[in-house]
């Protein structure tokens, strides 16, 4: 799991600063440590009567409309600050271009919206209805997101009712895209009908649906479609029985509008994804929830692996601040998943941080608490069993990028988008194609697109068209360029301190070139922040670049090619230019020694004295 705390390690000058703080060690094994945290936060919480702003604003929202809805209308460009945090609950954040700001000059105002997709799932029509409104009333580009929804950037506040609208009637939704609520459900991509797959998207769904806020959805119909119900998210019966349930002891809120949320919704995010064994593509310990599906050899669910605690976001010069991989909580059989999913979450919502923002997340809690603190407390929101964790296969990274068998006769085609951004002619060129050939578009979280449902008489043509646009061999990327992502950062992102999307494909090739010329043909998992709120999860990279000032980097190194565990900080401040510089002497010893190993194992292997040392000895 997570590496212990380290005081202080030796920067490239051979200096000693204290890092950015990697998570603590979450072994059982410091339970006194995590008791003596526990009776603090208590402590804490008992003298914390006072709801703070933020709080008392979510309890007088009438459940998210308000003051939201008083500001739709009127002339301004932007929301007040009250009505852009409830706005962030719809799907949306407002924003302003900073490539455009001029002193003296109002903000280039502008909203950016996240959709709420499942699985990564995007049928046809909302497929086309984003790629319209993007050309439209948007910047003219859409963003495949590391959360396998799309964003739309660029969109005025007067046309916000307009497009939200339009995806709404489209079989889309940005409902719980963002604040403080259950976010964007993470599954494997991939549309196999074999195997365990389509458990999963199903699980997914479901959860989707089981955690979907009931009175904030009225607020959200009431807002964008003018209160037309016909838009209800409709679960399935079996969801329908479990819902039913938040209104019983320690799950029910309190509050029968909002069962299972309350009027303050929860203290900060909440992430779950699900996956199949083996398959980590939702990068399954950056979750507040990852669960692992086990299926029967016909596919029928048996139960999950459940694992608690993930989460990458970090504070800019709060080092109380880290980032956390999520520890193991048990096995629980398929019939109680639901059950258990939403007793976590009315846990959280009981016990997390609600005066300290950046304490807030899942993780803070069960740090401070301990796992065992946490196992026993979730005896009350959740009375089954919870057995010891089935033996897995080895994590892997998958991508799905090229051609593949979907299986019923149907292929599928995985296409990189370094980045995750559809513009100019190729966000045209593939309209045209799922337009054509009424293809389903799924997302992954690596960035990547799939087109699926092809028949094999489509196959041919297909291929042709898509050899036209540059999509020849798909799975042919570059090592380093397969598996890079990066956030937004510059020049909408308001908590970005330097680039990130707009130079990867530089980094990543100047990368490149340095391994060529060093002999290394290894590949090494690279991901880049414009800051340590890390949505890009450079924590879990062979190599990750967290921005800490302009052109400057704090780097992280150590993660795994399967995602199976944190990167430590070496560098705080590390300038853009001296990166090759910097990295070569620990490269060379990869190469030289590292034989097999991955490069991130071998950070590992040889310690982090020694690590500093390479580092320190840069030319």
């Amino acid at each position: 799991m997570a590496p212990s705390r380290v005081a202080s390690r030796a920067t490239a000058d051979g200096s000693s600063k204290r890092p950015a703080q990697s998570a603590p060690s979450q072994s059982e094994a410091k339970g006194a440590k995590a008791e003596a945290n526990g009776a603090k936060a208590e402590a804490n919480g008992a003298k914390a009567a006072t709801p703070t702003k933020f709080e008392q604003l979510k309890a007088s929202s009438t459940h998210l409309h308000e003051p939201l809805g008083s500001e739709l209308s009127n002339e301004l460009k932007n929301f007040s600050e009250g009505a852009v945090q409830i706005l962030k609950f719809h799907g949306s954040y407002q924003q302003d271009n900073r490539d455009n700001r001029r002193k003296g000059e109002e903000k280039d105002w502008q909203m950016m919206l996240r959709l709420r997709s499942p699985a990564g799932r995007i049928p046809v029509p909302l497929y086309l209805a984003l790629d319209g409104l993007a050309d439209r009333l948007g910047n003219g580009t859409l963003r495949a997101t590391t959360r396998q929804a799309f964003q739309m950037h660029g969109v005025a506040k007067a046309d916000l009712k307009e497009v939200i609208g339009t995806i709404v009637r489209s079989m889309g939704s940005t409902l719980s895209a963002c604040g403080d609520i259950n976010r964007n459900v993470m599954a494997p991509a991939a549309p196999f009908s074999g195997g365990g797959y389509p458990a999963a998207r199903l699980l997914a769904d479901q959860i989707a649906d089981l955690l979907t806020p009931e009175a904030a959805e009225g607020s959200y119909l009431d807002l964008w479609v003018d209160g037309d119900l016909s838009y209800r998210i409709r679960p399935s019966a079996a969801v329908k029985r479990v819902k039913a349930r938040q209104k019983e002891g320690a799950v029910f809120s309190g509050d029968s509008e909002e069962p299972l949320y309350g009027s303050t919704y929860l203290p900060r995010k909440f992430k779950v994804a699900v996956t199949v064994p083996g398959d980590n593509a939702v990068d399954l310990l950056t979750q507040d929830i990852g669960l692992v599906l086990f299926t029967d050899p016909n596919g029928r669910p048996r139960g999950c692996n459940v694992y608690v605690g993930g989460g990458m976001g970090r504070t800019h010069n709060k080092e109380e601040t880290f980032a956390r991989t999520a520890d193991p909580l048990g096995y629980v059989a398929a019939d109680d998943v639901l059950d258990l999913i939403q007793a976590i979450l009315a846990l959280q919502r009981d016990h997390g941080d609600r005066q300290q923002r950046r304490h807030a997340r899942m993780k803070y809690l069960i740090h401070d608490r301990g796992i065992g603190w946490f196992k026993q407390e979730l005896t009350r929101y959740f009375p089954q069993p919870i057995r010891p964790l089935r033996d897995e296969p080895k994590r892997k990274l998958l991508d799905y990028l090229g051609w593949h068998r979907q299986g019923d006769g149907l292929w599928f085609v995985g296409l990189p988008l370094l980045c995750g951004r559809l513009e100019g002619e190729t966000k045209l060129a593939l309209r045209r194609l799922v337009e054509t050939y009424q293809l389903e578009v799924r997302l992954t979280p690596n960035q990547d697109l799939l087109l699926c449902n092809i028949g094999a008489p489509q196959r041919s043509s297909l291929k042709r068209e898509l050899t036209a646009i540059g999509f020849a061999a798909p799975e042919d990327t570059t090592p380093l360029a397969r598996h890079a992502i990066a956030c937004p950062a510059l020049p909408t992102c308001g908590l970005a301190i330097t680039e990130a999307e707009r130079i990867l494909p530089m980094v990543v090739a100047r990368l490149e070139t340095q391994l060529a010329g060093l002999g290394i043909e290894r590949p090494v998992l690279v991901r880049m922040t414009g800051c340590p709120n890390g949505c890009a999860r450079p924590y879990m990279a062979e190599i990750g670049l967290v921005g800490s000032g302009v052109d400057e980097y704090q780097l992280w190194l150590g993660g795994t090619p399967g995602l199976t565990q944190l990167a430590r900080p070496f560098l705080q401040r590390l300038p853009l230019e001296q990166l090759e510089n910097t990295l070569e002497p620990l490269l060379l010893a990869w190469r030289d020694q590292g034989g097999r190993t991955s490069f991130g194992a071998f950070v590992g292997q040889i310690g982090d004295a020694r690590v500093a040392e390479l580092l320190a000895n840069a030319g």
